[in-house]
């Protein structure tokens, strides 16, 4: 049997409901998928900046920490070589020759000054001295520095005494025999190491910072290889901290500083978002409080518009009820007031809710129709009751 038309109509719409079904599929499938690109990009996007932001408040905050760790902690150590020499000594063994002096700058790369003032400082004198005769029958010599000012002022004086560490010659053979292939080399020297320590807690004058010294030794034959000034800072309380614990210190410092920057940045954040909040809240207010005033007016307008019945009652009762003294304007005052004793009504009107019960005249209706016209109402003339 073949189809009919019917069938084939019902197959075409079943298709087309099935294929209408499918793109409607197809068209909800691609709007949620490009929500949740557009919901992906956005979270990715704030991760970014949330990254980017973390990076950079670490980054402050390791910039303030190394700001404040060198601008507060002076220079730990320097070390500088000192080359002694002599001015009138025509020969070694000449009995007049002069002390070795030799002058020390204590100037970094010969700008920066070396101390800080206020900072102690422990200020030693290293000589290698050789163990030669001359210097075992030196004994004991003296050691005198003396600093100065930019301004050539001296700021201290000290002076203090050594000597070599005494050997015995059958010591000194032992060490030579033990010794001797490292002799022989030239990797060890005959020598021993003079250390003076010629201040324990030094502090520079701020008046007169020092920016060098003159060190002279007080022996005539002394015999020195080299020499070195060493100057060590003494560190106390947070200082010492920094100085000797430096990666637990920098932890701690680069944190500390981490964490308020981050607490100032959400801090911040909130306030901004409580004050986009507040704002339409501060703008009805504002509006409301305009609005005071045209309520005010619109109040009043109700009592002029409930004042203006009155004021048309008065007309109609001026119009209706004084009609016939119109054209008696000439009647006498006894008539008129006659007239007024027996016309008087009573009125009831509308006001705050309940019923007011007035009682007035029609002398006083006309005389309330002329004060409407002026504007003026005169209230005395009411006796108010309750309905």
């Amino acid at each position: 049997m073949q189809p009919t038309v019917e069938e084939l109509e019902s197959e075409d719409s079943g298709v087309q409901d099935v294929g209408s079904q499918i793109n409607g599929l197809v068209v909800q499938i691609l709007e949620t998928m490009s929500v949740l690109l557009v919901r992906i990009r956005q979270k990715l996007l704030e991760m970014a900046l949330l990254i980017c932001v973390i990076l950079l408040v670490f980054w402050v905050a390791l910039f303030l920490y190394g700001s404040f760790y060198y601008s507060f902690m002076p220079t730990a150590n320097f070390i500088t070589p000192v080359y002694f020499y002599r001015t009138d000594c025509p020969s070694p063994h000449h009995s007049v020759c002069s002390f070795p002096v030799a002058n020390v700058s204590l100037l970094k790369n010969g700008k920066h000054q070396v101390m800080t003032y206020g900072q102690p400082y422990q200020i030693k004198l290293e000589l290698e001295m050789p163990e030669s005769p001359a210097n075992q029958e030196l004994g004991m010599f003296l050691v005198k520095m003396t600093p100065y000012s930019k301004a050539g002022q001296i700021v201290d004086v000290t002076a203090r005494s050594a000597m070599l560490h005494y050997r015995s010659s059958l010591l000194q053979a032992l060490g030579t025999v033990v010794f001797s292939p490292m002799l022989l080399t030239g990797a060890s020297e005959q020598k021993q190491p003079v250390i003076v320590e010629l201040y324990s807690e030094f502090k520079d004058d701020s008046y007169k910072p020092t920016v060098g010294a003159v060190i002279e030794i007080h022996s005539q034959h002394i015999q020195i290889y080299r020499a070195h000034l060493y100057i060590f800072a003494h560190f106390t309380g947070i200082r010492y901290l920094l100085y000797h614990f430096p990666l637990i210190s920098a932890l701690i410092g680069v944190m500390s500083n981490f964490a308020f920057l981050s607490l100032i940045i959400v801090l911040s954040f909130l306030q901004f978002n409580l004050g986009s909040h507040r704002t339409p809240g501060k703008a009805i207010k504002q509006q409301e409080e305009k609005n005071e005033p045209d309520d005010l007016n619109d109040q009043s307008e109700p009592q002029d518009e409930g004042k203006a019945p009155k004021n048309v009652d008065a007309m109609e009762c001026s119009s209706l009820e004084v009609e016939e003294s119109i054209p008696d304007m000439g009647v006498e005052e006894s008539v008129d007031d006659s007239r007024e004793v027996a016309e008087d009504e009573l009125i009831c009107e509308a006001g705050g809710g309940e019923m007011i019960l007035k009682h007035r005249h029609l002398s006083q209706c006309m005389s309330q129709s002329s004060q409407a016209l002026t504007g003026t109402v005169d209230k005395t003339y009411y006796r108010v009751g309750v309905c």
